[in-house]
C-alpha cells in the first residue's frame, strides 16, 4: 500500500470489511456487518491487520466488531510480534488496541436487543483510537447512537464516503425489503 494516499489506504480496508460482511449468513431480523482492525504502533509506519470480523460470524448471535476484537485479543506474543515485528517483547494486545482503527462497514450498535453488550462499549473498551464507517445504522430495528457513544469517550469518528450505498444494501441481504 506504499505511495497511495490516506483516502486510498482507507477505502482499501473498508472494502475489505464489505468483503466480510458479504460472509454473512443472511436474517430478515439482523444486518449483515464486517469490519477489519488494524494497527500501527507509530504514526509513519504501515498498518497491519490485526483480526477481521463479521456479524455472527462466532456462536452467539455475535457483530462484527465485537468478533475482530474477540479474534484479535486471541493473537499470541508470537503472531503479535510477526504482524507488528517493532513491536517491544513486553508489548501486550490491548497496548496494541489503543494505537488500532476499526473499519466498520455500519455504525457500530449502541443497543442490543439480544441483551449482549453493545460493539460501541466494546470499541470503548478497548481503547481504540479511531472508527471508519461506511454507513450509518438505518432505525430498522434500534436507534442506534453509536457514533455518539464512541465521540463522547474520546474516539475518533471517520464517515467514510463512496461505498454508502454498498454497505447498506450487503447490510440488508436477507430482509424482505432492501430498501
Amino acid at each position: 500500500m506504499s505511495n497511495t494516499s490516506n483516502t486510498d489506504v482507507h477505502m482499501y480496508f473498508l472494502g475489505l470489511a464489505l468483503d466480510e460482511a458479504r460472509k454473512c449468513k443472511p436474517t430478515p431480523t439482523a444486518f449483515c456487518v464486517g469490519c477489519v482492525l488494524t494497527a500501527s504502533l507509530t504514526d509513519s509506519s504501515e498498518p497491519v491487520i490485526l483480526a477481521r470480523g463479521y456479524s455472527r460470524e462466532l456462536p452467539g448471535n455475535t457483530h462484527a466488531e465485537a468478533n475482530a476484537l474477540t479474534k484479535a485479543r486471541r493473537l499470541s506474543k508470537e503472531e503479535l510480534r510477526e504482524l507488528l515485528p517493532s513491536t517491544p517483547e513486553d508489548v501486550t494486545i490491548e497496548h496494541v488496541l489503543n494505537r488500532a482503527d476499526v473499519y466498520t462497514t455500519m455504525e457500530p450498535c449502541s443497543v442490543r436487543t439480544s441483551g449482549l453488550a453493545p460493539c460501541a462499549d466494546a470499541l470503548i473498551a478497548a481503547g481504540i483510537r479511531r472508527c471508519f464507517i461506511g454507513v450509518g445504522e438505518p432505525d430498522d430495528f434500534v436507534q442506534c447512537e453509536g457514533t455518539r457513544k464512541l465521540e463522547d469517550a474520546g474516539i475518533e469518528v471517520v464517515w467514510t464516503r463512496g461505498l454508502e450505498q454498498e454497505c447498506l444494501a450487503v447490510a440488508r441481504t436477507g430482509h424482505r425489503s432492501n430498501t
